[in-house]
């Protein structure tokens, strides 16, 4: 930013600087040039006007002093050199000067100015002086030199205000990047103070007031994720106990069967809620998640609970271990909502089959959950909240399941539209670890 500023004054400078220095300097050479010539013009003249018209037949003639470093003399009309210093013979400037005009020019490296003496309106003889072209380029160089220096000067001058500025008009903005930068670090109390430019004052206002409403909002929100995560963990956590003392109470047969399924059901949706509040206090960062479920396991577990629904339907479900070793454990909770939301996806807008497999791929597991169907409309959009590519849902369950992905530090993606197939990594290490360092004892 204050480089920005001090190259855009520089540059403004040195136009102005140049717009006025050039046109200024032609215009001092040729002054000079003028001046020199109007001198010598003015020293001919005043010797013309001393010259007797009998100067021919041997009157003497007193012609005035030559300017300083130059020569005057006078020339009659076979432009022989009568008095006074100059060139023997008269040069081209002497012999137009016979036709009854002032004549300024170059002669060599001189500057020439030839003046006609007249008498009974004839030309008898002419005046002319000269000047070294040098003394006058010295001159010009000169001045040239001092114009320079003030350009110089004028610039550094500019360079300085414009640092000087820069920094006035830097030090807010860097102000205001360090409280954003606070507040991506989590600092949500960060504000941006005042400073003396209204401009930049107005966007630390705008911008304070966006990070408190923000910051409100946010509030809001955790408040609401953890008054419902409590709410409902206490009723759910009285129906499971509820459900257990009937089990006790209750024979061998349907009804006790029936509620084992409750109880069950309970339990997974006690670990829904679990999850979602993970999430929200993770803010869908990569986190420490224990390892405790062993992969065939999961998917065991993940078969019976799906296969009664699916089979209702006249759907099957296979599940397929394929390469991955059995000895490695993954987070369990978190994997089977992400499956379970999967498998739910696959059953309501799929057809057909629908397959469950685990890949090995070394320092990560992926999971291919597919069906006979076809995913139609744009994959990224399938994981924007909200969107629902059927129109038949609300359109948060590929949402989460992605959240609750990349808070494992995974990934999940539509690796193929027909047939439909979700895959979902999930990093591992070659010792039975995940990405968080966790080993299988931990769980």
């Amino acid at each position: 930013m204050r480089k920005r500023v001090v190259r855009v004054a520089l540059t403004a400078a040195l136009v102005a600087v140049v717009l006025l220095a050039v046109p200024l300097a032609l215009a001092i050479r040729s002054s000079l040039y003028a001046d020199r010539r109007d001198s010598l013009e003015r020293a001919a003249l005043s010797g013309a006007v001393r010259v007797s018209p009998d100067y021919a037949t041997g009157d003497p003639v007193e012609l005035p002093g030559p300017p300083a470093g130059g020569r005057i003399g006078l020339y009659d009309r076979q432009s022989r050199l009568r008095a006074g210093s100059g060139p023997r013979t008269g040069d081209t400037a002497v012999r137009r000067a016979f036709g009854a005009e002032v004549v300024r020019g170059h002669s060599g490296d001189d500057l020439v100015v030839a003046v006609p003496v007249s008498h009974a309106e004839q030309v008898i003889g002419v005046v002319r002086a000269s000047s070294p072209a040098a003394a006058v380029r010295a001159r010009v160089l000169a001045v040239w030199a001092v114009l320079a220096g003030a350009c110089t000067l004028a610039l550094t001058v500019a360079v300085l205000i414009a640092r000087r500025q820069a920094r006035r008009l830097a030090a807010p903005l860097e102000d205001l990047s360090r409280h954003s930068r606070a507040v991506t670090a989590g600092d949500l109390g960060a504000r941006a103070a005042p400073s003396d430019i209204a401009e930049i004052d107005q966007v630390a206002h705008a911008h304070n007031e966006m990070l408190q409403s923000l910051t409100e909002l946010l509030r809001r929100e955790r408040d609401f994720t953890t008054n419902a995560s409590h709410q409902l963990r206490t009723p759910l956590t009285g129906l499971q106990l509820t459900i257990e003392a009937g089990l006790e109470q209750t024979e061998e047969g349907g009804l006790r069967d029936s509620l084992r399924a409750a109880l069950a059901t309970t339990r997974r949706l006690h670990g829904t809620v679990e999850e979602v509040l993970r999430l929200s206090r993770s803010r869908g960062l990569p986190h420490s998640a224990v390892p405790d479920t062993p992969v065939p396991r999961l998917l065991r577990e993940t078969q019976e609970r799906w296969h009664g629904t699916l089979a209702r339907d006249g759907r099957r479900l296979e599940c397929e271990l394929h390469d991955a070793p059995d000895d490695v454990r993954v987070p369990g909770t978190p994997l089977a909502e992400i499956l379970g939301i999967l498998l739910d996806n696959a059953h309501v807008h799929g057809r057909g089959t629908i397959r469950l497999g685990v890949r090995d791929l070394d320092n990560a597991l992926a999971f291919d959950v597919s069906d006979e169907g076809t995913v139609h409309g744009e994959a990224a959009r399938l994981f924007d909240r909200g969107h629902s590519g059927h129109g038949t849902g609300t359109g948060i369950g590929l949402a989460l399941a992605r959240d609750l992905a990349i808070s494992l530090g995974g990934r999940l993606s539509l690796s193929s539209g027909h047939p439909a197939t979700f895959t979902l990594l999930v990093p591992v290490r070659q010792d039975g670890t995940t990405h968080d360092g966790a080993t299988e004892g931990d769980g």
